[in-house]
Order: C-alpha cells, then structure tokens, then sequence
C-alpha cells in the first residue's frame, strides 16, 4: 500500500476530539501520515470554514489523501469542504454510511458530528473510510467525473444576504 495523508481539521466544537483522535489514527497504518490542520487552540467563537477549507485544499492537491473534519453537526464543515474541486465530502455516523459513501461516491472527505459521536466510534469510522476501495465500474466512476464537470458549470454562486434591523436604517438613509 503506498503512502497516504489523512488530514485532520476542526473547529471549537470539534477541537478536543481531534485532538483525542490524532494519536489513534496516527497509528492506524505505518504508512500513513496524519497532517494536523487546526485549529492549533481552542478559540471558541472561530468559524468552520477556516479548518474546512484547509483540509478540502490540501486533499484536492493530493490524490492519495483523505480528509476528516469535525465540527458541532458535522453539516457546516461538509457544505464548506465540497464546494472544492475534487472533493466529495460526507457526513456520516455509521461504519455502512461510510462503507457506501466510499465504495459507491469515492468520498474523500469524512466529516464528523463532535456533539453526536465519541472518539471510539470517530476512529472506526475514520479506518473505514482508509480501508473501503472505490468501486471502478462505470456507472460509479461516470457519477463522480460528473460531479466535478457539474462543479465547474456552476456559476460562482449566488449572492444573497440578510436583512436585519441595521439594514432597514441605511435603506431609510439612501431613499
């Protein structure tokens, strides 16, 4: 088996369990090499998107790599980290969740709920995502080339914003 990376990532709300889980994945497979992204400290009001991001750029540069990011739900880090190129990220809580987003989607992303799981079933599923091999036929492999010839036909996105109060008072000042 040939070396890979597992990049690891999360924000406050995942912060203690990436760090109760690096030393277990570090020794998962002698050649695998764990790369912790941050955050570096617990900052409690810092946002997913900065560990995301990280983990997504670095596993879209490098095809023998994985990603796991933490957070709270799980749903911010895996909305940010699959709005790169080359990532196919998952939200998954069960060994047959992860089994079946590997095998069938080539997930290349685990991203984890730091409120719902504990350590022991995180690393599980962390080891199940590095051991599940993709599946080559080709309905599978014409599924994932799709999602990234689909990602670069979207368009750069939709720009939306909120109103709240403070906007009612500089709308009331421009009229």
């Amino acid at each position: 088996m040939p070396e890979y990376h597992i990049y690891v990532g999360a924000d406050h709300r995942g912060f203690q369990k990436k760090e109760d889980l690096l030393p277990l994945i570090r020794d998962c497979h002698e050649n695998v090499i764990v790369e912790d992204l941050g955050a570096e400290s617990l900052v409690e009001d810092d946002d997913f998107n900065d560990p995301a991001l990280a983990v997504a750029k670095a596993v879209a540069k490098d095809k023998y790599s994985f990603g796991v990011l933490i957070c709270g739900s799980a749903h911010g880090v895996c909305m940010q980290a699959n709005r790169v190129k080359g990532i196919r990220a998952i939200n998954a809580g069960t060994v047959a969740s992860v089994e079946a987003g590997r095998a069938d989607d080539h997930a290349n992303v685990l991203c984890l709920s730091g409120d719902e799981l504990d350590v022991d079933t995180m690393e599980k599923l962390i080891k199940t995502l590095c051991h599940t091999r993709p599946k080559m036929d080709e309905r599978y492999v014409r599924r994932v080339k799709r999602l990234d010839e689909e990602h670069a036909k979207a368009p750069g996105g939709v720009e939306f914003r909120l109103k709240v109060a403070a906007d009612d008072e500089e709308d009331d000042e421009e009229e």
